[in-house]
């Protein structure tokens, strides 16, 4: 079971903004009323499309713009606001990205005014290394079987084979220690249900 109050504060010791959620429906509606109006950008989160965030921004007025909506990865990188969620988060304050485009990785590291990371308890590990072991060996080989990839960890579900497969969608790590410099308001955002993979 993950300690939650020791990553929340955990978090907020490394200068993320932090708010917790028993519910997707109570997040849904805390980030609809912050981001209405506002043009958001969307990597591509089973866990956002899950909460169905997207439908609750929309109707809250917000833009939505990314690769689900007909635009390019530039353009949703190029908004204001980005929402994503993460592969892993440690209990010590650690929140963990892998990435085949790149998209994702780039866009909660640099270039937009505010950044909300959204994820479930499912996503946490007590410490760092185990939050990148779930990265690579739960999160990735899941994402690779929805993909349909012809990799190693998508035909068995079961680890990271460190592949040269063509279709490798772990290309790229990014790991936030702390809010980069150049985002004005980085947020971790926690549901307490499993969300995503």
């Amino acid at each position: 079971m993950a300690d939650l109050v020791k990553l929340q504060e955990n978090l907020k010791k490394r200068g993320f903004a932090v708010s917790f959620f028993e519910t997707s429906a109570e997040a849904d509606a805390y980030l609809a009323g912050k981001l209405a109006g506002k043009t958001v950008g969307f990597g591509g989160s089973m866990t956002v499309k899950e909460m169905g965030l997207p439908d609750a921004l929309a109707q809250a007025g917000a833009t939505l713009v990314g690769h689900w909506y007909g635009n390019t990865h530039e353009e949703a990188a190029a908004a204001p606001v980005y929402i994503s969620s993460v592969n892993g988060a440690a209990e010590t304050g650690e929140l963990i990205n892998i990435d085949g485009t790149g998209n994702r990785v780039a866009s909660t590291i640099y270039g937009h005014e505010a950044l909300y990371l959204v994820f479930g308890v499912n996503k946490v590990e007590p410490t760092f290394e185990q939050a990148l072991w779930r990265a690579r060996n739960i999160a990735s080989p899941k994402n690779a079987q929805r993909l349909g990839r012809k990799t190693p960890c998508a035909v068995k579900g079961d680890r990271c084979y460190d592949c040269n497969s063509p279709e490798r969608i772990c290309r790229a790590l990014g790991v936030l220690w702390a809010p980069p410099k150049g985002i004005g308001h980085v947020e971790a955002v926690i549901v307490n249900e499993t969300l995503g993979l």
